[in-house]
């Protein structure tokens, strides 16, 4: 990989991991309902995209379930998982896109997986496992469940790309942009009590986080993602994503004051060395799963 590449891959996996510690930043310290932000998100990307809307692709149907599973679905159950765990342990857990996309390629494709890539997903649910439980008394944290809820749907949108026809990953984006944001914003006024009034009391820094999570991530994350896609195998790159957690572990530290504990030392690295194996193996059915969501709307 040509040194310009790898410092364009390296930028988008610091934005990738940085994202999840903005988010988290806005859910729970500044208490911006979770699924209004989504919302939010989603509509600015919608508006920013708009010229990306045509020509209009085929397959309209499948573009809209598409748009659930990598859209308004995973980033509900995400921004809530992120409202209610830590940025860094959501940072590994979020990985489990990997195995899940793998194992659903199994079930769908008919995808066969040899002994080295069985291991690593065994190893990536192990050590997510140990992330989770708290072991003084047994619990399970409700806000990586969601995180691993909203792995497991984003994975279903990954089997779908399968089926529609070829586009492009910004008319892809803008697409999801427009079918995901009416949804949530109507989900957010049922469920959350005064959602706009908690977003403009965020002030300008809930602005800038916007505009960083449609501008920085999706349009340069994605956008500059698709381009390295387009240049070189997804077996190469697949491992070099793994950037992105380990950044989203040491901003979460840095920024956030989170604290690194045995269970996210032991559970990282047993969770991100099984992903690491089955991104090693290459999958014949879906090349995509190596890389979990990150050709959607990507992985936060």
């Amino acid at each position: 990989m040509h040194i310009r590449d790898f410092l364009l891959l390296l930028a988008i996996c610091f934005v990738w991991g940085l994202n999840l510690v903005v988010t988290r930043w806005v859910v729970f310290d500044m208490a911006v309902p979770p699924l209004f932000f989504a919302a939010i998100r989603f509509l600015g990307l919608a508006l920013l995209l708009i010229p990306f809307l045509r020509p209009v692709p085929k397959g309209l149907g499948i573009l809209f379930l598409i748009s659930f599973f990598m859209g308004s679905g995973h980033f509900a159950l995400l921004f809530l998982g992120l409202a209610n765990a830590e940025a860094s342990a959501a940072s590994v857990v979020g990985q489990l896109s990997v195995p899940f996309s793998t194992l659903m390629s199994m079930v769908f494709l008919k995808e066969i997986v040899g002994w080295r890539r069985a291991l690593g997903i065994s190893m990536a649910f192990a050590g997510v496992i140990v992330i989770m439980i708290d072991p003084s008394n047994f619990s399970v944290s409700i806000g990586l469940f969601y995180i691993i809820c909203a792995a497991f749907i984003g994975s279903i949108g990954g089997i779908l790309m399968k089926h529609m026809a070829p586009i492009t990953a910004l008319q892809l984006q803008a697409w999801i942009g427009l079918f995901s944001f009416a949804p949530l914003f109507i989900l957010s006024f049922v469920f959350e009590t005064e959602p706009v009034q908690a977003y403009l009391e965020g002030g300008l820094g809930v602005m800038i986080a916007t505009g960083f999570a449609v501008i920085g991530v999706s349009i340069f994350g994605h956008g500059g993602f698709y381009f390295l896609i387009k240049k070189y195998e997804i077996s190469l790159l697949s491992p070099l994503t793994l950037m992105t957690p380990l950044w989203g572990v040491i901003l979460s530290i840095l920024l956030l004051g989170e604290p690194l504990t045995w269970q996210l030392l032991l559970g990282g690295t047993i969770a991100l060395g099984g992903v690491f194996v089955i991104a090693l193996r290459s999958n014949k059915k879906l090349p995509e799963a190596a890389l979990g969501k990150k050709l959607g709307s990507g992985p936060s």
